[in-house]
């Protein structure tokens, strides 16, 4: 995923219908730089009465609600009560002449808006799929995005840094004025996700790069495109892992308790060149942006430094170029019959590629930790046969107590409800 302000990607190298790049041994097309963008998104026309996605076999899919302002997160606090981070790219100053059209094209797509700022409160208290309380939980943010909670502690990714909030089990609002614990740079690659150690006492949190491949030079990209790690006791922080563009979703898989995400590539090699990616994600590791892509493959229009390209981890597992996977929750065996243990991804849909590729909830499996054979659909229906509208597009994904997965719908403006059939 491009956001507004990154270089969107080149014209299509010959590539126009050629299906997504999945798998561990992906066959990766040569890259072929392009000097002149394409600037395709679907205009958002949203859903009509009556109109929802399309579940997978053996599923069903209902509306667990609707009518929010561009819902971007959920996140499950531990009594079911459901959270929802509403946010949204807001217009930024152009920077070069490109930048005119790819404003226009994210507004179209309602991409872009005034950010809602906002975190919804959901309950559900007698498990019918259906709250019965909605309630504003926290106002006046920074395009809010990731949540955690951590003891009485409920954490925040603004985009401009983290903050902790005073919580007590049950309320539905939190009036407290917020402490900030460490600045972030925002623009760019605004999300700020956020994930807790199994251990509780540290935060990790994904930051995307502020450019497509450091386009504005690597000065400005210090501490950005890495996960860090905040240690919630001594309040210090660290680079986890680096090179990483724009990673967003993270998630354990309980196996090797390793910690998984998914990252965005960059834009303007071609339709599949680079794909998107799930990986797990190695304390020190890098993994190769913006020298090098898919391990050691050199992206030749970046100035080098050929000692990180030499220790550039591949990644595990290719999601396809350009399909913005950016939700990402583990699905234990058995939560939905018929399907096995993996990784969830919501695939927010590409922007700048010659057909379109995303805009679908997959099921990657994994076996004995790993991931292992080709993804299951769960959710689709989001995008017009003809691609010239959408009628929304998923991005955050979560597993609820009674085992029916959420999904994140921001230009349906909906949470929707995935259950066996």
């Amino acid at each position: 995923m491009s956001d507004p302000g990154l270089s969107p990607s080149s014209k299509p190298s010959g590539l126009a219908g050629r299906s997504p790049v999945y798998g561990t041994a992906p066959a990766i097309p040569v890259a072929v730089p392009q000097a002149i963008p394409t600037l395709k998104l679907p205009t958002a026309r949203g859903w009509q009465a009556g109109e929802k996605p399309v579940a997978g076999a053996g599923l069903r899919v209902s509306a667990f609600a609707t009518s929010f302002n561009h819902p971007r997160w959920i996140y499950v606090l531990p009594n079911g009560d459901v959270l929802v981070a509403e946010s949204a790219s807001e217009p930024w100053r152009p920077r070069r002449l490109l930048d005119i059209p790819a404003m226009f094209t994210m507004w179209r797509s309602g991409a872009m808006r005034k950010s809602a700022n906002r975190i919804t409160l959901l309950r559900d208290a007698d498990g019918d799929g259906i709250p019965e309380i909605r309630e504003a939980f926290l106002e006046n943010l920074n395009q809010p995005f990731g949540m955690a909670l951590v003891g009485d502690t409920f954490y925040v990714g603004n985009t401009d840094g983290i903050v902790a909030f005073p919580y007590s089990t049950g309320q539905t609002r939190i009036t407290a004025p917020g402490k900030k614990l460490l600045d972030l740079k925002p623009g760019g690659h605004w999300t700020r996700n956020i994930i807790a150690s199994k251990d509780q006492t540290k935060l990790f949190i994904g930051v995307g790069s502020l450019s497509n491949i450091g386009d504005s030079g690597m000065a400005v990209e210090e501490s950005r495109a890495a996960i860090h790690e905040l240690d919630l006791t001594t309040g210090k922080s660290r680079i986890f892992a680096s090179g990483l563009r724009n990673a967003v979703g993270m998630a354990f898989e309980p196996t090797n308790g390793m910690l998984w995400t998914v990252v965005n590539e960059r834009d303007g090699l071609g339709d599949e060149t680079p794909p998107d990616y799930l990986t797990s994600v190695q304390d020190g590791g890098f993994y190769g942006w913006p020298y090098s892509y898919w391990g050691k493959t050199v992206d030749d229009r970046v100035p080098q430094d050929a000692a990180l390209v030499a220790r550039a981890v591949t990644p595990d597992y290719a999601l396809g170029g350009h399909t913005a996977s950016l939700g990402l929750c583990w699905l234990p065996e058995g939560t939905l019959p018929g399907y096995p243990a993996g990784m969830v991804i919501g695939q927010h849909g590409s922007w700048n590629r010659s057909t379109l590729s995303g805009y679908k909830v997959i099921l990657v499996p994994f076996v004995n930790g790993r991931p292992e054979g080709t993804p299951r659909e769960l959710l689709t229906g989001f995008l017009a046969d003809d691609e010239r509208h959408s009628f929304g597009r998923p991005v955050g994904v979560a597993l609820t107590a009674d085992n029916s997965l959420l999904v994140a719908d921001d230009v349906g403006n909906a949470v929707w409800r995935i259950t066996g059939a």
